[in-house]
């Protein structure tokens, strides 16, 4: 089974929730990755302190954030069971086309926020990070 967990940038959330399930997941069977519905690339001073900031606060749950921003592809959708939008500003409907996607393709949408810029603090971060924690505490436990 692949799990492909997408967020927009693949920068923070989606890489959260791969760490994460590969963290706790004890299926060898169940392969996850994680991509943005755009790359990122060029970041403000501003999204480079946020950047760090998100790497060092999934760090005190454990959770190693790699760098760099991976954006989907026809080749890399083709291969997946499952698709989790672990965003808010990612909509469902991008993945309608079943042309290219397996016909039994399974879509689950948790609608986590952005944290953006000047406006996001530690605190945000930390939110973030545990819902998507108790998120995949519970998709894990369906799938067993």
């Amino acid at each position: 089974m692949n799990i492909l967990f997408i967020c927009k940038h693949n920068v923070f959330r989606s890489k959260v929730a791969e760490a994460y399930f590969k963290k706790i997941n004890k299926n060898k069977e169940v392969k996850a990755e994680s991509a943005g519905l755009i790359k990122a690339d060029i970041f403000s001073e501003i999204e480079k302190k946020l950047i760090i900031l998100q790497r060092k606060t999934a760090k005190e749950f454990g959770i190693d954030i790699e760098d760099g921003s991976k954006s989907l592809s026809i080749k890399l959708l083709k291969k997946q069971d499952i698709i989790i939008i672990v965003a808010d500003d990612v909509p469902e409907y991008v993945f309608n086309n079943k042309f290219y996607l397996k016909p039994n393709l399974k879509i689950i949408v948790w609608k986590i926020p952005d944290v953006k810029g000047e406006e996001s603090d530690e605190a945000l971060i930390k939110e973030d990070i545990l819902k998507i924690m108790k998120n995949i505490d519970k998709f894990v436990g369906d799938l067993k």
